[in-house]
């Protein structure tokens, strides 16, 4: 029996990328099982990147041709990003104890904090 479909939404153009990262982070790990499976979510349901014509007319892209259009964008890109937002949220808003980073952080710790203390 196959699954129903889910609900059709705009999906905002940072969120697709943040899947694209997603799967081309899991393509080069250990779960390469679980980046095809994400894969063909993501071109089933459309959730990628879409690309625009100089009409400005938006054409699905497969996530091969993503990848090929992004030369640029490792595998360990959204590993690069996450290991960058720390340092450079310590210098605006320092953390509770330093030199603890973490991507799981709470309160203080948290990357969501805000110089008023409050998350965002």
């Amino acid at each position: 029996m196959a699954e129903p479909s889910p609900a059709r939404r705009p999906v905002p153009l940072i969120e697709s990328e943040l899947y694209f990262l997603i799967a081309r982070y899991l393509s080069a790990g250990p779960c390469r099982r679980a980046a095809q499976v994400l894969v063909q979510e993501l071109e089933q349901y459309q959730l990628l990147p879409k690309r625009l014509d100089w009409e400005g007319n938006e054409h699905n892209r497969s996530y091969e041709e993503l990848v090929l259009s992004n030369k640029h964008v490792a595998p360990d890109h959204l590993l690069q990003i996450c290991q960058r937002i720390g340092p450079m949220l310590d210098k605006e808003v320092p953390p509770s104890i330093s030199r603890v980073t973490s991507l799981l952080g709470a309160g203080r710790q948290s990357l969501l904090r805000t110089a008023k203390g409050t998350l965002i």
